[in-house]
């Protein structure tokens, strides 16, 4: 019995969160959404696809800017609503040119940035 990208728990525009986090490493770098084709793409690709919900369209990461994210290992959560994508990222993971989408934290009530963009 193998696995059915239908049997993960979308929601009611038919998508699921997904957590990209670096294998190597641990740290998580962004967050983004997939359809069922989405997930169905990634694991026969290999290659990380989205669901771009301003663009209505499908998305590899890294297919313009080549910051790439291959696959490693592909979970989902106990309640099959929720997926993490283990990857190797290939330059930014972030659309700012940075390494992850976390880049800003809250400190003493301030908004702090953590990294600059990765230089080109």
């Amino acid at each position: 019995m193998g696995f059915d990208a239908k049997a993960l728990k979308y929601n009611d525009a038919g998508l699921i969160p997904a957590i990209a986090q670096d294998s190597e490493s641990g740290e998580v770098l962004m967050m983004a959404w997939m359809n069922v084709e989405a997930v169905e793409r990634t694991l026969e690709t290999k290659r990380v696809t989205y669901w771009s919900r301003s663009r209505q369209s499908f998305w590899i990461k890294g297919e313009t800017s080549g910051h790439v994210q291959e696959l490693v290992d592909f979970r989902y959560d106990c309640d099959q609503d929720c997926i993490l994508v283990l990857i190797k990222q290939v330059g930014a993971a972030c659309h700012t040119n940075r390494r992850t989408c976390f880049y800003t934290a809250v400190r003493d009530g301030e908004n702090v940035e953590l990294m600059a963009p990765m230089a080109d």
